[in-house]
């Protein structure tokens, strides 16, 4: 990926079409969670420094292509302005005479929100009409929302044919932290991959026992291997329908080199819920009448044994049930053992995902690993080797544009 940074571009006095993910967590109708406003800031503050006149386009949520009040980005520019520092004017559309007179207004520094472009029904459909009535606002793009990379909307994609684009700070750093990660790593490389189902990462563990050298698999996802290995899992969530798969995938793994470690010993219980009566057991003595919801210390400790011999970590998805107590256990002491490897220089550590960011998070580590992505579907298909159209429109060359 040959995109073009904010190094290779004059933006003062410059309209800079910046391409944010203000998609935030709402409670009460205030931001709960200002993560990937604070993660903006860089950016912003170097657009803004250098004189260019910032105008942020962002989605929010799902308003089907209608204008939704209570969907508005007007509260979220006002928590923007609050982490930046910085006034943060807002327009009440992101296109047309309200969008084009907020604009016409800014003055070289000045920050300016646009509404939400869901609103419009054409910046899902990527729609080259409503494109190019985003890039009459602009004299240059800069996308700096890789969470929102792998959908080809107006917003991240369309624009792109229309001004020379160019890639944000969170952008740039997104792309040099899977490039070590995946691309070209120091190697061995481990993946982590854990979740409820192995349906939803098929296509991540197909690509990734072609990439790493050990792929461990945790969470729910571990008891539909272990039962297609012919291992009784009690009442543990599993995907019957998916055990020949799941051979097929050890199948793979073994003709390519990768390892896989699946669990050893398993936290059970008789009911999923908040600090109930658990049992440490072996895989191959789950009682019929209770449900594996955390991987055993027998399990993380072997891990953590390799960890000297590991060059470079990929995790995506907390190895148990981790929202409930003590079904965290495993994620929190993976999760440290992996930060003082980082700390201490011997490893590099790249996490994504959401359930895996919140993981980190409540372990206490979100700022201990090499880099935590906090893009969730785009870093999954990043991993799954999928093109991602919102970082392919920074590669073409468009030069050319007056």
């Amino acid at each position: 990926m040959s995109s073009k940074t904010l190094d290779d571009v004059n933006v003062a006095g410059k309209r800079v079409l910046l391409r944010a993910d203000l998609n935030v967590p709402m409670h009460g109708g205030a931001v709960s969670d200002s993560t990937r406003l604070e993660r903006l800031v860089p950016t912003i503050k170097e657009l803004a420094d250098k004189g260019a006149r910032v105008v942020v386009l962002s989605h929010f949520d799902r308003p089907q292509g209608k204008v939704v009040p209570e969907l508005s980005l007007r509260p979220v520019a006002e928590a923007l302005e609050g982490v930046l520092g910085h006034k943060v004017s807002f327009a009440a559309d992101c296109i047309g005479p309200v969008a084009e007179a907020a604009v016409a207004a800014l003055s070289d520094g000045d920050v300016l929100v646009l509404e939400n472009t869901r609103f419009h029904a054409g910046e899902e459909a990527n729609d080259a009409d409503f494109a190019a009535a985003l890039a009459k606002l602009g004299d240059l793009y800069v996308n700096d929302a890789f969470s929102a990379a792998h959908r080809a909307h107006a917003s991240t994609e369309g624009v792109a044919k229309y001004l020379p684009s160019f890639a944000g700070r969170l952008m740039q750093a997104e792309l040099h932290a899977l490039e070590k990660a995946l691309g070209h790593p120091a190697r061995p490389v481990a993946a982590i991959v854990a979740g409820s189902k192995v349906s939803t990462k098929l296509d991540l563990l197909t690509n990734l026992v072609t990439k790493v050298d050990i792929l461990v698999i945790g969470g729910a996802m571990a008891n539909t291997f272990l039962a297609a290995q012919g291992f009784n899992v009690g009442k543990s969530l599993q995907e019957r329908d998916l055990h020949e798969t799941a051979r097929e995938i050890l199948r793979t793994a073994a003709a390519k080199g990768c390892e896989i470690l699946l669990p050893q010993d398993v936290v059970v219980a008789e009911v999923f819920a908040a600090n109930p009566h658990t049992q440490v057991v072996k895989i191959d003595a789950i009682p019929a009448n209770m449900m594996a919801l955390d991987v055993g210390p027998a399990t993380v400790a072997a891990f953590i044994s390799r960890l000297p011999h590991i060059r470079t970590i990929i995790w995506n998805g907390p190895l148990g049930a981790f929202e409930t107590k003590p079904f965290d256990a495993s994620t929190n002491t993976l999760a440290d053992a992996i930060a003082k490897a980082t700390k201490a220089g011997k490893i590099i550590s790249v996490g994504g995902g959401g359930d895996t960011v919140s993981a980190l998070k409540l372990a206490g580590v979100q700022n201990e690993l090499t880099y935590l992505s906090s893009a969730g579907g785009a870093f999954l298909e990043w991993m799954e080797g999928k093109i991602l159209p919102g970082v392919i429109a920074l590669s073409k060359d468009l030069s050319n544009i007056g």
